[in-house]
């Protein structure tokens, strides 16, 4: 007779803690709670981040009078059983708290409406952040929770600490689910109306969720599609806030560009031994990989180290091809700083150090692309003219080489497109937080707005023909090129805050002869 194993009734979520074995014992508890030197009391400054952290509270805050807004950093995400993937908190969320690195998972931030004009930051809210605090030494928690508990993952802030840095109320994440629900009803019955960041944190979803239908005037055919449509437009309100750059967020973005182009450099310096390895792409990729983890939080999307053909390819993240001497390597890549504002930047780099004929004229075709573009960045410019000069850069080069089917009018014209068979994306994209900041803002206010001071976006135009596309001739098969700048519009023009890392095809060489000089 086959017997049943004792944890065969045991959940499946507790069974991953079977490898290992941990006390339990009275004995232990007390012992493990004893004899600990005392945690310092003194609490941390206030963050420089604080002060504008408040001020956009307050401009959602006068979005949104008279309602419950819920922000949530969202949960850790599980990669493979007990391990997690490093937590990064919803931008939303770092960007009204001004949290960055990796706190506070499970983490909400509540603007809770006020009456009496006493609101936190000014505004007609008043702003809790809820999260898990460090428990204490005398806990279970302490040892044996793998996520939290300081044994594991070591010291977390307590509520007074992070209070204190970020001037911010605090509370304790156990007090959240009253604050989130109470009085969250129809407004026919004086209800609350509530605003939530969904998709984040799927337990934070399903409880308003539950909170709305159970208090909706007829639960059993209740409607959540308007409450949805409601969340959605604080999800625009919050991406549309980040359109314009504090200073703040400014001195952020030039960190991330200064560690950026540290990591290009690294790059250069690992080319030969790229050409030696057969997955080059992994050592490119992996070079600038550990300057983003020394310098920054990490890196803030995935490398693009794609060399010859693949550069043809506009999100080749696979990078497991060779790098070979004479053809080109496209590298796009971006550190993330600590709070977690991302650049952007992309050059395309001649293997040996220089570019051939054919190199060089694709190379200073794009290059004279993004400069047009950058002629035009200013304020009162619409966003999606800066894609249109460099589009007409670009139609016009085409059109000399004998590419195009047709003239570079008729390319242009919005029935033609045909230039844009070896140029598919756009020029630009809001850069911040995420490095396709401000993605939910409406189409009139990004692809459509007109430029204002504190705007930061990429100029990024590219050519690529691939190996196989024969509408080309052979000695342009793949060549692929692109030249991306992060850019800041400035009262009267745009500063270019990538500028140091070299761009014309005269300055690559030399910097990359430089950089091979030293060994």
């Amino acid at each position: 007779m086959t017997q049943t194993p004792e944890n065969s009734e045991q959940p499946l979520e507790e069974r991953v803690n079977n490898r290992s074995l941990r006390p339990d014992s009275d004995a232990f508890r007390s012992f493990m709670s004893a004899n600990w030197a005392p945690s310092s009391q003194q609490l941390p400054a206030q963050s420089a981040v604080a002060e504008h952290a408040a001020r956009r509270r307050r401009a959602i805050s006068e979005q949104f009078k008279g309602e419950r807004l819920i922000i949530p950093a969202g949960p850790l995400k599980v990669r493979s059983n007990d391990t997690d993937y490093m937590f990064r908190p919803h931008s939303a969320f770092a960007h009204l708290t001004g949290l960055g690195v990796d706190h506070e998972p499970e983490a909400i931030l509540l603007l809770e409406p006020v009456d009496d004009g006493t609101g936190d930051d000014g505004g007609h809210h008043r702003a809790t952040l809820y999260f898990r605090p460090l428990a204490g030494r005398d806990t279970k928690e302490f040892y044996s929770d793998a996520r939290s508990g300081e044994f594991w993952i070591g010291k977390r802030p307590t509520l007074a600490e992070l209070r204190a840095e970020l001037a911010l109320e605090t509370a304790d994440l156990a007090e959240a689910e009253i604050a989130l629900t109470k009085n969250i009803g129809a407004a026919e019955i004086g209800g609350m109306q509530v605003r939530l960041v969904r998709d984040v944190d799927p337990q934070v979803d399903a409880l308003i969720d539950t909170a709305r239908i159970n208090t909706a005037l007829n639960p059993e055919t209740a409607d959540l599609s308007q409450a949805d449509a409601q969340d959605a437009k604080l999800a625009e309100a919050l991406s549309e806030l980040r359109l314009i750059k504090d200073a703040w967020e400014v001195e952020q973005l030039e960190k991330a560009v200064a560690a950026t182009i540290e990591g290009f450099t690294e790059v250069v310096r690992a080319l030969p031994r790229a050409i030696t390895h057969h997955r080059g792409e992994r050592v490119v990729e992996g070079a600038f990989a550990a300057r983003a983890r020394e310098e920054g939080n990490g890196l803030g999307y995935e490398t693009i180290a794609a060399a010859g053909d693949h550069a043809t390819t506009l999100h080749w993240i696979t990078n497991n091809g060779q790098v070979k001497s004479g053809e080109l390597l496209l590298l796009d890549a971006g550190v993330e700083a600590d709070s977690l504002y991302t650049a952007d930047i992309t050059r395309t780099l001649p293997v040996n150090g220089s570019f051939t004929e054919v190199q060089r004229k694709v190379y200073q075709a794009v290059l004279d692309a993004a400069d047009a573009a950058f002629k035009v960045a200013k304020p009162g410019v619409k966003f999606r003219e800066i894609h249109a000069a460099a589009m007409n850069v670009l139609a016009d080069r085409l059109a000399l080489w004998g590419l195009l089917p047709v003239s570079a009018e008729e390319a242009l014209a919005p029935e033609g497109q045909q230039h844009r068979r070896w140029m598919p994306h756009g020029t630009s994209h809001h850069l911040g937080l995420d490095v396709h900041d401000c993605a939910q803002a409406r189409a009139e206010l990004y692809l459509d707005g007109v430029l204002e001071e504190g705007m930061v976006f990429t100029i990024e135009p590219g050519l690529y023909f691939k190996a196989d596309d024969l509408a080309v001739p052979e000695e342009y098969r793949g060549i692929g090129v692109r030249i991306e700048d992060d850019v800041l519009v400035t009262a009267d023009g745009n500063r270019n805050l990538s500028a140091a890392l070299p761009r014309s095809p005269e300055d690559v060489e030399s910097w990359m002869a430089g950089i091979y000089e030293q060994g």
